[in-house]
């Protein structure tokens, strides 16, 4: 009996391989497709848990803001209360001393009118040509006296008499020498303002620390550029200190002299009021004064700031 012949069909080696490339390639997709969803899923639950750590921090940071500010100005709205209700339920005459309220009011009929600005320029005016004359004069001079010890033994002796004079106490020899002009005015505060900018100064230098010095010198740096890069930036905060020292004196010195043959100013509206015993306006004008002394203390205190940037933060 013939045997019937088996046929055996090969496959192509490359259909074989094909199909197992194919095979392979399918499973290496499924793969990166389902890394990229985990990687997509943890990236965002990475950003998720960012957001809830940071929001955290957020409210602290503005728990913290809020309590300092509370605290700043616990004191001043207490004051304002007292302000307000000590005239209202009698425990002193209202007609010397008005509620709050009632000089907040006359302070903006003051606005409305024209007074207040017209005297608040004025002031202003008098008081930073003043003050900016002082800065130019004292703290050239104060950089001179600090750094050379023969300029500070001729000026020594002459500092120390004006320095313990009133700036007041000279308003009436300003007047006569100078008039009840605006020259006298703004030399009145020139004085005030110079004695605490140059003391502030000659102090700054004298007080640089040694070993700054010594480190510079030692690297064979010139005399002029020794001040420019040594004794200059580590005296800034000390001068900036007499400068807000004379910031305040400025406006104060200013309204007292402008008390005096003014024909206007801040000084001038109070004198005047208290005068024509219109006394919310005399408040209203007081409070203006307190404001710019306040706001023009903050801008030198900004820019103290700016300058000094390269300052460590206290108690860092």
């Amino acid at each position: 009996m013939a045997e019937i012949p088996i046929l055996h069909t090969h496959e192509p080696a490359g259909a074989k391989s094909g199909r197992g490339a194919g095979v392979s390639g399918a499973t290496g997709v499924s793969g990166v497709s389902g890394v990229s969803r985990v990687s997509g899923v943890s990236a965002v639950s990475g950003v998720a848990g960012g957001v809830r750590a940071g929001v955290p921090r957020v409210l602290a940071a503005a728990a913290s803001a809020l309590a300092t500010l509370g605290k700043r100005t616990v004191a001043i709205a207490a004051f304002l209360v007292l302000w307000e209700v000590a005239p209202r339920i009698g425990l002193v005459d209202r007609t010397f001393l008005v509620p709050f309220s009632e000089a907040v009011k006359a302070l903006i009929e003051l606005a409305k009118n024209g007074q207040l600005w017209d005297n608040t320029q004025a002031s202003l005016v008098r008081s930073l040509a003043g003050f900016g004359i002082a800065i130019a004069a004292g703290v050239p001079l104060g950089l001179l006296i600090g750094w050379y010890r023969p300029v500070a033994e001729i000026f020594g002796p002459l500092l120390e008499l004006f320095r313990n004079t009133a700036a007041l106490a000279l308003l009436p020899v300003f007047i006569l020498l100078l008039g009840i002009g605006e020259t006298s005015k703004i030399a009145i505060v020139v004085y005030a303002c110079t004695w605490p900018i140059l003391l502030n100064t000659v102090s700054a230098v004298r007080s640089v620390d040694p070993v700054l010095v010594k480190s510079a010198r030692s690297m064979a740096l010139s005399a002029p550029r020794l001040f420019a890069k040594v004794i200059l930036p580590a005296s800034v905060p000390t001068i900036f200190t007499g400068i807000r020292l004379a910031g305040s004196g400025s406006i104060l010195v200013l309204i007292a002299a402008e008390m005096v043959g003014a024909k206007a100013g801040l000084g001038y509206l109070v004198n005047t009021s208290q005068q024509n015993f219109a006394i919310p306006d005399m408040y209203a004008a007081i409070i203006a004064i307190s404001v710019i002394g306040l706001a023009f203390n903050q801008l030198l205190v900004a820019l103290e700031r700016r300058l000094t940037r390269w300052r460590p933060a206290a108690g860092g």
